[in-house]
């Protein structure tokens, strides 16, 4: 368990359980009736949250005795889709890769920071953990707030590809247990061109940043 305070909101972090399911569950709910356009999100099954409840993978943030906002890691099952392959991991190491999943935060306590709160939790506690070696995530370009937020937990991008039927996805990762620097080469590319960006991923470059040129916005590529 963690407590403390996020922008003086009073808080405190645990693993839930199995028992936490049907607070989890009126939390999604809460979140997706407040959204603009609720077809766009993509819920957990019943089955999907047990998983991870059983996994112990999935943190809740209570404030005043009541849950508002939950962030969840993912072991993943081994499959064509696996994230680990996307950026180059061999068969043999897949399953030490382990996923960023789903973030609700109830809309009354929104821009408090609680994704990157929670975020930041679970990464640390995934730096001590010796059964996995990277953390991997998906992000559609364009979705500012979820790149900022992979970004802030020190993930890059490590591919850009078509998954899950179609759908382009820049391919985050971070190695666990080693660290990463970029030599001084560095390029700005507009996120439209997303050509541009395939070809340095494919030749060793990683997307590390992200900034906003007048009306563009540019993912900043290192080597």
């Amino acid at each position: 368990m963690w407590q403390g305070d996020v922008k003086d909101l009073s808080l405190h972090v645990h693993v839930l359980s199995l028992s936490d399911l049907p607070e989890l569950l009126s939390l999604q709910e809460t979140v997706i009736q407040a959204l603009a356009e609720p077809e766009h999100y993509q819920s957990l099954s019943i089955e999907e949250f047990t998983k991870l409840l059983t996994d112990q993978t999935l943190v809740g943030a209570i404030h005043e005795g009541r849950l508002i906002a939950f962030r969840a890691m993912l072991i993943p099952p081994i499959d064509d889709e696996h994230l680990g392959r996307d950026i180059g991991r061999p068969d043999a190491s897949l399953e030490r890769v382990l996923y960023q999943e789903v973030t609700n935060v109830h809309p009354d306590f929104r821009g408090y920071g609680l994704q990157t709160h929670l975020g930041k939790l679970l990464m640390a506690q995934c730096e001590t953990d010796d059964r996995f070696d990277v953390v991997c995530a998906t992000v559609a370009p364009f979705n500012i707030p979820s790149m900022k937020d992979k970004f802030t937990l020190g993930l890059r991008i490590g591919a850009l590809k078509e998954k899950y039927g179609g759908k382009l996805r820049y391919i985050f990762y971070k190695e666990l247990h080693r660290t990463w620097q970029p030599t001084s080469e560095a390029m700005d590319v507009p996120m439209e061109n997303q050509m541009k960006q395939v070809e340095l991923l494919q030749t060793g470059w990683r997307g590390t940043g992200l900034m906003k040129h007048g009306e563009q916005w540019v993912v900043r590529y290192e080597k």
